[in-house]
């Protein structure tokens, strides 16, 4: 297994891949500007000037179909870059908003699934993610009186999209490789499941107000999770919405290469300050994710339950064979040149 991983950014429009080689990527792992989420607008209405008009003239329908245009071209391009077996994860959240008095649901998740399963994508089972920072007694409309209240939207969906079918792994190299990318038999437990709970939402890194404005960075946790459970070692992570880097910075901390893209060239200080300070924060996510392993093995043992095996690499018991050769390496040191980070990990 290759001691070095490589991080590249293009400052670009993901609309246009064409730096990016045809199925040269193993999994893309993102989170778009939302569709009708007036925070996001005047970036929509950048790329499309009749998107303002609609918005001017009061048709939500006709705005909300447009700005999807613009992220269609993107999926498509994701689509061209993957590899047979790779797979795409789309974290979305649907909108509400009232236009010319009217309040409406804008359900960007039904319109991204609809396209990509049109441009040849096959659908798995998708993820609904309850974020924590709604408070639950929030509610719009009507307040007590029937029937004009409306549910309020606690949730967003992380859709999990494959190309061609199922990937294999050919030859005993790529196995071995599959093998020391195993994850825990409790992360199985509670990440395979189709409701995530345990995730916040994330806190902004940025201090510059007009940037801030224009990021709504995801958990580490969430790419973190995504990426050990749809790739391996060694594979290639896009991000065509890179935002503040966190994909990239999930990427590096899985041994995964990664390609990120981000149109707005105000975020490249942020990203490469965040990057070359990022080896501690890294090694802590590795040594939490031991810790909590070792936690669980410590109640398995006070339950007084069997544990067959032993892990060959950390030397701490697990439940399963298929975790005996996990492998977490935990970063060396992190070196920039211009927009390309090299990670190099210990033993």
């Amino acid at each position: 297994m290759n001691n070095t991983t490589k991080h590249q950014i293009y400052y670009s429009d993901a609309r246009k891949m064409k730096y990016i080689n045809s199925n040269s990527v193993d999994l893309v792992v993102t989170s778009p500007p939302y569709p009708m989420i007036q925070m996001w607008d005047s970036i929509f209405c950048k790329q499309n000037k009749k998107i303002k008009n609609f918005l001017d003239n009061n048709n939500g329908k006709k705005a909300f179909e447009l700005m999807h245009h613009e992220l269609d071209k993107v999926w498509l391009e994701a689509h061209r870059v993957l590899k047979d077996g790779g797979v795409a994860c789309i974290n979305i959240g649907d909108a509400t908003r009232t236009i010319n008095k009217n309040f409406s649901l804008y359900p960007n998740h039904a319109r991204i699934l609809n396209y990509c399963l049109n441009i040849g994508f096959d659908s798995l089972p998708f993820i609904i993610w309850r974020k924590q920072t709604n408070a639950p007694n929030k509610f719009m409309g009507s307040g007590m009186l029937p029937v004009g209240a409306y549910i309020t939207l606690e949730h967003e969906y992380i859709l999990i999209l494959r190309k061609n079918g199922k990937r294999n792994f050919h030859n005993n190299e790529l196995k071995q490789v599959r093998q020391e990318s195993s994850f825990f038999w409790e992360e199985r437990n509670l990440w395979f499941s189709d409701i995530w709970f345990d995730i916040k939402g994330a806190k902004q890194i940025i201090s510059d107000k007009k940037i801030r404005n224009r990021s709504a960075a995801f958990p580490f946790e969430l790419a973190y999770r995504l990426i050990n459970m749809y790739s391996v070692k060694g594979d290639a992570v896009l991000d065509p919405f890179l935002g503040t880097g966190t994909t990239s910075m999930a990427a590096m901390a899985s041994q995964r290469n990664s390609i990120g893209i981000e149109i707005d060239n105000s975020f490249k200080k942020i990203i490469t300050e965040y990057f070359k300070k990022s080896t501690k924060l890294i090694n802590e996510v590795i040594d939490k994710r031991i810790q909590k392993h070792q936690a669980f093995i410590n109640l398995r043992n006070s339950q007084k339950k069997l544990i067959k095996y032993k892990n060959l690499k950390h030397d701490f018991p697990v439940i399963t064979r298929s975790e005996a050769n996990i492998s977490l390496r935990k970063v060396e040191k992190i070196e920039a040149k211009n927009n390309e980070f090299i990670v190099r990990y210990k033993g």
